[in-house]
């Protein structure tokens, strides 16, 4: 008797659902025609172009303000700077992150500081602050990278040296990012990057859920992917059991750090369980640090030696450069002061996030009806997603030359100029600035000195453009082949 009501109620469930997606497609494109939505719709844009943002910026070009709407998606998308200042400063509380999307990567992130508003988003927010803030965390944070750039990354680069070795340069930046932000995180070593690149259980089951999650927005409506969960069916079944997985590793860390005693700790979950008791609560915040640090760090330096492949002359300036400052010093690493010598190093890693960031749209949801600078009216409830990734090659932003690699263009006089944090969002800008891009920066700029003072990058085939896989951080397709020479050799 049970078990026929289970059925009958699944059953029903499902025909519902399936009734009411049907009605919700037809009403999408009965109550919207125009030529962006079917576009949108029939996917004719993939003619045209090979990168969903590359669309995106097509469009956000064509439109004189700067902003386009995409009807089936209830999404406003800018590139128009005094629209971002609006959004991320001025009416900030009227742009919080929102209900839609703390639903796509709520079973990942949980109450975690980038899926959450409000006085949770204060709380973690003051608390990330005063640790990331503090000296003694960020000079753990940079001898956790030049151990494993010194034991692991350089021994893994000259092993296949001169070989006609293959090596994906994008999955041993993952390897590496996702070593040192485990060790920083958890004070745990995953060992991803040892010569052999043995397979993580723990790094796959994060990857496939952070891509999962991002594939649920996606979806033309929320309904398909939360029948889905509900029936625990395709992708959600696979993300539920990646996500498992996760909880599990990360509350055998808490476990550990707990039996250890975690007031020596300098990693982040030993830091933060000196405040927090709720072991859920301390979960969401470690793996919303460890989502942010591995995969926008990798991004953005697979994107920077593409980049650097196709300008040898920015690679000899950035020599020129590490030879001026550090001259024939023997230290293998260049120290926090000599690295704020280095200009055109800073502006070389600018110009490559302009181009390629690693986020390339954020996403808020309007609290009530507003109308931004450029006049668009903004319903209560409507998506507002701004691009920087289109914002990078916007001619009435950067000029004319706005899609050539330029180092130059940050700097006056030798030495590196800051741009309108709301012309150049790439690590947010306004109260929700990222608190990490400092210790971000140092990191990258540590593997690219040690890689380029040492090696050749050569990419496997010159004529390689990056095509962008769907997820939450700019992740290229196929990887990046390389093939590494030692220089002098």
């Amino acid at each position: 008797m049970c078990s026929a009501f289970c059925f009958m109620f699944f059953s029903f469930t499902l025909l519902f659902s399936l009734f009411s997606l049907l009605i919700f497609v037809l009403r999408l494109k009965l109550w919207c025609n125009c030529e962006i939505c079917q576009a949108f719709l029939t996917s004719s844009w993939t003619k045209d172009f090979d990168n969903l943002c590359d669309w995106y910026t097509h469009l956000l070009k064509k439109s004189p303000t700067g902003t386009i709407h995409i009807h089936v998606l209830g999404n406003i998308i800018t590139a128009n700077p005094e629209n971002v200042e609006h959004i991320l400063k001025t009416r900030f509380e009227n742009y919080p992150k929102g209900k839609p999307f703390s639903a796509l990567l709520g079973d990942l992130l949980g109450r975690g500081i980038f899926n959450v508003d409000g006085d949770s988003w204060k709380f973690q927010r003051k608390m990330a602050s005063l640790e990331l803030g503090s000296i003694s965390i960020r000079m753990h944070a940079y001898d956790i990278v030049k151990s494993e750039i010194q034991s692991r990354l350089i021994p893994l680069l000259s092993s296949v040296a001169g070989k006609d070795h293959v090596l994906d340069l994008q999955d041993v930046l993952r390897r590496f990012s996702f070593d040192n932000i485990c060790k920083f995180s958890f004070g745990l070593d995953p060992g991803c990057l040892k010569l052999s690149l043995p397979v993580s259980e723990f790094a796959e089951a994060f990857d496939l859920a952070s891509k999962l999650s991002a594939q649920r927005g996606l979806a033309p409506s929320p309904l398909i992917w939360k029948v889905k969960r509900l029936l625990n069916l395709g992708t959600e079944k696979q993300l539920k059991e990646a996500i498992k997985m996760v909880d599990e590793f990360a509350q055998e860390m808490i476990n550990q750090r707990r039996e250890k005693g975690f007031s020596d700790g300098n990693d982040l979950l030993s830091r933060f369980m000196g405040t927090i008791n709720d072991d859920k609560y301390l979960r969401d915040i470690v793996i919303s640090f460890l989502l942010a640090g591995r995969d926008t760090v990798a991004s953005g330096l697979t994107s920077f030696f593409w980049l650097l492949s196709q300008h040898p002359e920015v690679e000899s300036a950035i020599r020129d450069e590490l030879e001026r400052v550090m001259g024939s010093s023997d230290e293998q690493f260049a120290s926090f002061d000599q690295m704020r010598e280095m200009h055109y190093l800073h502006a070389a890693l600018y110009e490559s996030l302009r181009l390629f960031p690693p986020v390339q749209f954020d996403s808020k949801f309007a609290q009530e009806d507003d109308i931004l600078p450029d006049c668009t009216l903004v319903r209560k409830g409507t998506r507002v997603t701004y691009h920087p990734y289109a914002m990078g090659r916007m001619d009435r932003i950067w000029s004319s030359d706005c899609l050539e690699y330029k180092p130059e263009r940050w700097l006056k006089n030798g030495r590196y100029i800051p741009e309108n944090p709301y012309k150049y969002p790439v690590f947010q800008a306004g109260l929700r600035v990222c608190l990490g891009k400092e210790m971000a920066l140092v990191e990258m700029k540590c593997v690219v000195l040690a890689i380029i003072r040492r090696f050749n990058i050569r990419l496997a085939d010159p004529n390689q453009a990056p095509r962008f896989a769907p997820g939450l951080t700019a992740t290229v397709r196929g990887g990046l082949p390389i093939l590494v020479q030692e220089r002098g050799a």
